[in-house]
């Protein structure tokens, strides 16, 4: 198999076709391979000049069929879809097409396409909230752009002008307004997702692609408030791997971990807490950034989340409380490694305060004990009452941050959409 992982790779094997690739491929894959990725090289450096996406140059197709929107009470994550969705069409020599908002249904597909074969897909997970006076807001869509951006480009997928990207969701949010739940816990999931489409068994650089953007309206991730957790800590199994995409929120980096998420529920634990490396460093908590909140072995309370090494996901989340934490400064916070080994001896030694996960469905989620080989281990949560379910540094962050979603707290993270 051949990698067209780099430009260099490629500008010089454009050059040594005839001694080197023609004799192991057949002419015409090789010729198609090279097409393709002088086209990438050419779009993804910015030369060529083809357009970009441009928000100005939408067009809204509106369903003649709308539907009514469920009641809050029958809100399942990723059950039931809004009205519209935003199409953007890609071709390697003509650059992005005009954006276009048209009815919500299946995509047409030739069954030989790449994102079936060999996962060219990656996606970006937001939402947009009411606030109390009926605005719409979204909370730091600057950084899901900038991230979708980014794994894009890791999988050799067409880059964009993601602020233009952006205005175009916010034209979207416009047209499924009725759909936006205006009652604190309920929101409008958006799921903007990117695939490669061209017809083609070979691997390379897609010469076609399809930029789509669909909506769910959800209710809370715990509907009778937080749920303490438990982790079984996976050493069989690794999430990522330095030189990887674990930095990258792609397709393929989420059904591995599916199987494990299965094992670990038929043992009684909701979740995987994922280690790497002969340390067990803790890198991830199934679907989510990792938090520990402790005392160290120098006396100093901190709050720790492992580093963005290439391992680990930049969380919209992560960024946010560590930005919290670090403004209120109230404690050390630290992006550092830490193994399971340390969490341990903290719980031995009472210094192991609280722990979460973080993320965009749920915020915060607590967690509450963590199976580590034959080891459980107890967190602690609240110990000024036992009843809770969450910690005092946990809970605080969930209402900061659901506080300036829902416009209550003023803050430049809360972007309000215009009607």
């Amino acid at each position: 198999m051949i990698s067209l992982s780099s430009k260099s790779f490629l500008l010089n094997t454009t050059l040594r076709t005839s001694t080197t690739i023609l004799p192991v491929f057949p002419r015409i894959l090789t010729n198609l391979l090279l097409s393709n990725s002088k086209r990438f090289i050419s779009y993804s450096t910015g030369n060529g000049n083809l357009p970009d996406i441009d928000h100005k140059n939408i067009r809204i197709e509106r369903s003649k069929n709308l539907k009514p929107p469920l009641p809050y009470k029958d809100l399942v994550f990723g059950r039931s879809f809004t009205d519209h969705m935003l199409s953007i069409e890609w071709e390697g020599t003509i650059g992005w097409s005009n954006p276009l908002i048209k009815p919500y249904g299946p995509l047409s597909l030739d069954p030989s396409s790449v994102v079936l074969h060999y996962s060219f897909e990656c996606f970006e997970g937001m939402k947009a909230y009411k606030d109390k006076q009926g605005k719409i807001r979204l909370f730091r869509p600057d950084m899901n752009m900038k991230r979708f951006v980014k794994s894009a480009n890791r999988i050799a997928l067409p880059t964009f002008n993601g602020e233009e990207l952006g205005e175009c969701i916010k034209e979207l949010i416009r047209v499924e307004e009725n759909w936006i739940p205006q009652e604190r816990g309920y929101s409008l999931y958006i799921r903007p997702t990117l695939i490669g489409t061209q017809a083609f068994l070979g691997v390379g650089p897609t010469s076609n692609a399809l930029l789509f953007v669909i909506c769910c309206p959800v209710g809370p991730y715990y509907k009778t408030g937080f749920n303490a957790v438990k982790l079984l800590a996976t050493t069989e199994n690794v999430r990522a791997w330095p030189g990887g995409t674990g930095d990258a929120k792609i397709g393929g980096n989420y059904s591995p971990c599916v199987k494990p998420q299965i094992e670990a529920a038929a043992k009684g634990y909701q979740q995987n807490l994922w280690l790497f490396g002969e340390d067990d460093e803790v890198t991830e908590v199934g679907t989510m950034n990792c938090f520990v909140y402790l005392k160290n072995e120098h006396g100093e309370t901190e709050l720790v989340t492992p580093p963005l090494d290439g391992t680990i996901l930049a969380g919209v989340t992560r960024d946010s409380i560590l930005s919290l934490a670090r403004s209120w400064n109230e404690y050390k916070v630290s992006e550092r490694k830490i193994t399971m080994h340390e969490i341990i001896k903290a719980s031995e030694e009472g210094r192991l305060l609280e722990m979460f996960g973080a993320g965009t469905a749920c915020i915060v989620s607590p967690i509450k004990e963590i199976r580590y080989r034959n080891l459980d281990i107890k967190v602690p949560l609240d110990p000024k009452d036992p009843s809770n379910n969450a910690g005092p540094i946990t809970k605080k962050f969930a209402d900061v941050l659901m506080g300036i979603q829902y416009g209550e707290i003023s803050h430049e993270w809360s972007v309000i959409v215009d009607k």
